[in-house]
């Protein structure tokens, strides 16, 4: 098996309180062929030193915002066929990349690798309003982008994430790619270690009326798709 050249793609403002201990779980990777694609959205604090202290890290300035953007950017400056994307403030074990590699490069039909995520609480904070603290008991099955290991054909077929979306651009983008045909293979284990706390952006978007007027909006656009399947051809 030929093992592919991985971007990681880490979205960055502001991160410096745990950007350090997630590039740390890149390098304590059993799989090291990789490159760091961070992409800064004008960070104010140490952010961009610490970035800059890891090897094969190189820093891409964010013109706009939101995650979107900055993950295609990412995207658009990585050098791998096989994106991985990591948020600041999150782990991946040791095997992470090995265990996701190891399955993409067992068999090329493969598009996607996914697997689980295992909530844990940051110390000194208490549960967000918006979080279920029963998360807290149980790996689960995710679709996301810290579990997910893609190969670029995947974004070529079907597009990078949907900037229009402030911020259910990954809830829309995962939805479609579920649903596109793509081969999808799950690692049955805990690949991403994903940090509680008062500021996560998820946490924080759940309690904003625009996350759930996009996630309405999606809804009606899910509801108009399948309207005009079912809809009968007219000849012509």
């Amino acid at each position: 098996m030929i093992s592919p050249f991985v971007s990681i793609v880490i979205a960055v403002r502001n991160a410096e309180q745990f950007l350090r201990q997630a590039l740390d779980s890149i390098a304590a990777q059993e799989f090291q062929d990789y490159e760091i694609i961070v992409v800064d959205d004008h960070s104010t604090d140490d952010t961009r030193a610490i970035a800059a202290f890891y090897p094969r890290t190189k820093i891409v300035d964010q013109e706009g915002t939101g995650f979107a953007q900055a993950w295609n950017l990412g995207i658009d400056a990585a050098r791998g066929d096989v994106i991985a994307f990591l948020d600041s403030d999150d782990i991946w074990p040791p095997h992470s990349l090995a265990a996701r590699v190891q399955l993409l490069a067992s068999d090329p039909g493969i598009d996607c690798v996914i697997g689980r995520v295992k909530f844990f609480m940051e110390d000194g904070y208490s549960i967000p309003r918006a979080f279920r603290p029963e998360l807290l008991n149980a790996s689960r099955v995710a679709y996301m982008a810290g579990t997910a290991m893609l190969r670029r054909r995947v974004f070529d077929t079907m597009g990078k994430f949907e900037e229009n979306w402030k911020i259910a651009s990954d809830i829309v983008w995962f939805w479609k790619l579920r649903n596109s045909g793509a081969r999808i293979n799950l690692v049955d284990d805990v690949l991403l270690q994903k940090r509680i706390h008062s500021s996560n952006l998820s946490n924080i978007a759940a309690t904003m009326p625009i996350y759930r007027e996009e996630l309405l909006a999606f809804a009606k656009e899910l509801v108009l798709r399948k309207r005009s399947l079912r809809a009968p051809k007219v000849p012509t």
